[in-house]
């Protein structure tokens, strides 16, 4: 929908491959659904749910047996994201590097885009 054709709207590095591909076959789903919402300190928050079926606006991405659909509102904000997944000595998750994000919060959960250029 808002892609770039022959390039993937998000990357994942190989950890987060091997992470979303464990959690696919433990749940039984056929993916994760990523979006955002309104919410946060910032004003943003990443969305991650387990799903079932693709929905045809869906951006699919797929790599290496991880599956990950984009939410049709969500494209636009998410182009050029890497997906990673960071274990540390007192949480483990998926770390977003997005580059269309203008803020973010301390504990990292909600961000703020940059605004659209003035047309």
């Amino acid at each position: 929908m808002f892609g770039i054709p022959g390039k993937a709207a998000v990357t994942l590095t190989p950890a987060a491959t091997r992470q979303i591909a464990r959690l696919m076959e433990r749940q039984g789903s056929s993916g994760l659904r990523i979006g955002v919402k309104k919410g946060g300190c910032a004003g943003m928050e990443y969305t991650m749910e387990y799903v079932t079926s693709v929905n045809p606006l869906d951006e699919v991405v797929e790599q290496e047996g991880a599956r990950v659909m984009i939410a049709p509102m969500a494209q636009m904000f998410l182009i050029g994201t890497e997906i990673d997944y960071d274990t540390g000595l007192l949480e483990a998750g998926f770390k977003f590097r997005n580059p269309n994000v203008a803020e973010a919060c301390g504990c990292g959960e909600s961000i703020k885009f940059k605004d659209a250029p003035a047309a």
